[in-house]
């Protein structure tokens, strides 16, 4: 059996290895002697200080548009409906006549009615007159005192069937009235429910022929939680806030296709008790229509007065981070450091955010660039005036040709709610 002998590795000569170890000595003297990186240079922030001025604020509720009055049309006689005298969703005033039922039955029990009431008259006139000649000859002894009584109490009955033939030509005459179904309010009438030459009934249950909804005013319909309704309670008890069952309040509304709040309406109502089932308080509020471009059943956006007048500090949404449940913002020392700064915030009002703590007015604030910030960094300030609509001057020359000059887009559209956290 043939072993192979082991391979030895062969030896470099003396003069290579002299060479790699003068290359690798060259190599780490090099990095040795390289210059450091350098550092980086401080970040470009625009900085502002907050706006300080006197703010109310405003809680948005969701709410729904009522009718002032609903109505149900309905027959209040019987008959053959003979003609319908509106178009299905048309606007119509009250007293406008809306559908006819055939009068003639009617007006046949109207004229026998009138002959009733000549029929009685007459037999008034007779008893009137057998009573006063029978009052004449009792003085001559010419006839007994029972038969005065006697043409006495005919007298007394005659007047009476008058008042009650009177009383049947009336009923008569109102129900010859209602066979012309006339509008009760003013507003807008839904589809005829029932169509030409069909009987409808009359009475307490009477057919439905129509709906009709008023328009203008229109009432806003929104429910306000138990905390809500608390705050407004203790508003008032201070003074701070007079209650919406005392005064008028002011509220804005606004809908879906709508930016901001456009409409101004007042409140009108506030119920007497809580649900129990909901915890909620039901408000309602007043909103004119002229147009009658509104409609019962409507979504609204609804704000109301929710504090009294206080002096605040606003700043821009866009200038405030979040650090997990946290606000913060990043405040410019005077030696050009970024600091953070915790901060407790209100609701937005004209497009700024209302700072409750952890700024003062003279703070410079850090509304552009804090993306690049960490605690102690230098940075490059340039300071700029915050504008009303909550942008600085720089970010209001890069604003889209629109005109917006918001922060964001998150922010322009947060601006235009105000709603309480």
């Amino acid at each position: 059996m043939n072993v192979n002998p082991p391979v030895r590795p062969a030896r470099l000569p003396a003069a290579a290895v002299q060479r790699f170890v003068l290359l690798s000595s060259l190599l780490l003297a090099a990095c040795d002697e390289a210059p450091a990186p350098p550092a980086p240079a401080p970040a470009k922030v625009t900085v502002a200080r907050p706006v300080e001025r006197d703010v109310v604020e405003w809680d948005e509720y969701t709410a729904r548009l009522e009718a002032v009055d609903s109505v149900e049309v309905r027959a209040r006689v019987s008959g053959y409906l003979e003609a319908v005298r509106f178009a299905d969703g048309a606007t119509v005033k009250q007293g406008d006549v809306l559908f006819i039922i055939d009068p003639r039955p009617y007006k046949a029990i109207l004229d026998r009615a009138d002959a009733d009431v000549a029929l009685a008259k007459a037999r008034l006139d007779l008893a009137d007159t057998r009573y006063d000649r029978a009052a004449k000859l009792i003085a001559q002894n010419a006839v007994s005192q029972e038969e005065v009584d006697t043409r006495g109490a005919e007298a007394r009955q005659a007047k009476a069937a008058v008042r009650a033939a009177e009383a049947a030509l009336e009923a008569a005459r109102l129900d010859v009235e209602f066979t012309e179904v006339s509008a009760p309010v003013s507003g807008r009438a839904s589809r005829k429910l029932v169509t030409e030459g069909n009987l409808v009934n009359g009475g307490v249950q009477g057919t439905l022929l129509t709906t009709i909804v008023s328009l203008d005013p229109i009432y806003v319909y929104f429910e306000a939680d138990e905390r809500s309704f608390l705050k407004y309670t203790r508003l008032a008890r201070e003074g701070l806030r007079p209650s919406s069952r005392d005064i008028q309040s002011p509220v804005e509304v606004g809908f879906a296709d709508e930016e901001g709040f456009p409409h101004r309406g007042n409140m009108d109502f506030v119920d007497n008790r809580l649900d129990p089932n909901t915890g909620t308080m039901i408000g309602r509020a007043v909103l004119s229509n002229p147009d009658l471009s509104l409609a019962p059943g409507l979504f609204a956006r609804l704000r109301l007065v929710g504090s009294g007048e206080y002096r605040a500090l606003l700043i821009p949404d866009a200038a405030i981070g979040t650090d997990q449940a946290q606000k913060f913002v990043y405040i410019v020392e005077a030696d050009d450091t970024a600091q953070y700064r915790k901060v407790t915030v209100g609701p937005l009002i004209d497009g700024l955010r209302v700072v409750r703590s952890g700024l003062t007015a003279t703070d410079r604030v850090v509304v552009s660039g804090m993306q690049r910030l960490k605690p102690d960094a230098m940075v490059v300030p340039e300071e700029q005036q915050i504008n009303s609509s909550g942008a600085t001057a720089q970010q209001q020359a890069n604003a889209p040709a629109d005109g917006t000059g918001a922060p964001s887009n998150e922010a322009a559209t947060v601006a235009e709610r105000s709603t309480a956290p």
